[in-house]
This record gives structure tokens, C-alpha cells and sequence, in this order.
């Protein structure tokens, strides 16, 4: 595992992530938007350093991302973001309106157990193994599609520039690294999901979303290895 983006000072929150990981990307996202710092270390997930004795010691999982807060050690995209919402409410990720904030909460929820974890590294080396290689593909590519179905109905009466209005709030931290990974990793026709093509298009002009693209990390390869 490597280390980048912090000084090493032990009060500083440091985030275990990959570049390529659609639920790191969630969380730096959320730490870009609240103007947190962190130091960043990297987890290979194509070397297998999830599974090392060092890193089984942080999250016994063996998944991405994990945070630790001074003596503090939570992992799960969703379960950090939520405690980073709470411990600094800097740009608030809910929005007041009641409903809204439970439609933010489908949203994520969608993408987080409906669609990325079926296409996943894990997931998708299984495929491989006990169906084909030339399957991968397919699998992920239709159930990233499933959900985005599900998505472009359920947002159609709440969306504006953003999933749920004009401002950025949860659902879209966890809607832009899907997004981007459907068209770049999965080949997706957005043409059959005009509202997400738009947001996707839309999170692009936000620095706070840009800045963190998978390409732009710094263990990222060089583009045309990506």
C-alpha cells in the first residue's frame, strides 16, 4: 500500500482508497465538497493488497474505502459520508425538505446495493472464472442498466440541474462515479437515460466532482493503459 496527498500528521483524516473505485470516488467527492483534507493511501485492488495482513487489520472486509479519523476506523462509503455529514456540516449533503432527503437516501442506495456491487472487481472476476471471460461485460453492463432504469423514473419529478434540485446533495455523489463508469468502463448508451445523461454532464462542470475523476488521481496509469 501507498501513501500520497497528506504530511502524515496523525490527526489528519486518512482515507484508504483506490483510484479506479467508484466508492472512493463517492467519499473524496464528499471530503472535496465539505473542503476537508486528507491523506490519501493507496490500496491496489489489482495486486490484491485488500487482502494483506496490513490493510485485514483496517477493514477485515478487505474493501474500499475505508477512513480513519484519529483512533477512529469506519469503512463503507455510505456509513463515512453519513459521519462526515454529521461531524462537519460544512456544505450540507441532505437536504431539509423531508422527502427529498428520503429520495436522496433511495438513490444512493440504489447505486450503492442495486448496481455497483454487482459489478464490481470481485464480482466480475467470478464471472470470468465459473462463466466466461467474454461475459463480464454483459453482466455488469445489465445490471448497471436495470438500475439506471429504475433511477431515471425515480428522479424524473425531483430532478433540476442536480438528481434532486439545484444543489448538490447526496443522491449525486453517489450518481456522477456510477455515471462515469457506465460510459467508460461498461460502454452504456446514456441515449436511453436522458435525465442521468444530463446530471452526467452536469457533475463534469462542478470542480469538486472533476477533480477527483479516477484519471486524475495520482496512482492512476497513464490514460491509455486506463
Amino acid at each position: 500500500m501507498a501513501s500520497g496527498g497528506g504530511n502524515g500528521d496523525n490527526n489528519q483524516l486518512k482515507l484508504y482508497s483506490y483510484w479506479r473505485s467508484s466508492c472512493s470516488r463517492r467519499v473524496r467527492i464528499a471530503l472535496s465538497l465539505k473542503e476537508l483534507k486528507y491523506e490519501n493511501r493507496t490500496v491496489n485492488l489489482l495486486k490484491g493488497e485488500q487482502f494483506s495482513p496490513e490493510f485485514r487489520k483496517v477493514n477485515p472486509l478487505g474493501y474500499v474505502p475505508v477512513l480513519v479519523d484519529g483512533d477512529f476506523v469506519l469503512s463503507d462509503s455510505f456509513a463515512i459520508i453519513m459521519y462526515l455529514e454529521e461531524k462537519y456540516p460544512q456544505h450540507p449533503l441532505l437536504p431539509q425538505d423531508l422527502e427529498k432527503r428520503g429520495i436522496n437516501y433511495q438513490a444512493a442506495n440504489i447505486v450503492s446495493s442495486s448496481i455497483q456491487p454487482l459489478q464490481n472487481l470481485a464480482v466480475l472476476k467470478y464471472i470470468e472464472e465459473k462463466v466466461g471471460p467474454n461475459e463480464q461485460l454483459a453482466w455488469g453492463k445489465h445490471h448497471i442498466e436495470n438500475g439506471f432504469a429504475a433511477l431515471e423514473k425515480l428522479l424524473k419529478d425531483y430532478a433540476g440541474r442536480y438528481a434532486t434540485g439545484d444543489e448538490v446533495f447526496l443522491a449525486d455523489l453517489f450518481l456522477a462515479p456510477q455515471l462515469d463508469g457506465a460510459t467508460k468502463r461498461f460502454n452504456v448508451d446514456m441515449t436511453q437515460f436522458p435525465l442521468l445523461s444530463r446530471l452526467n454532464e452536469a457533475y463534469i462542470e462542478i470542480p469538486a466532482f472533476r477533480d477527483v475523476l479516477a484519471e486524475k488521481q495520482p496512482e492512476a496509469p497513464p490514460a491509455s493503459t486506463c
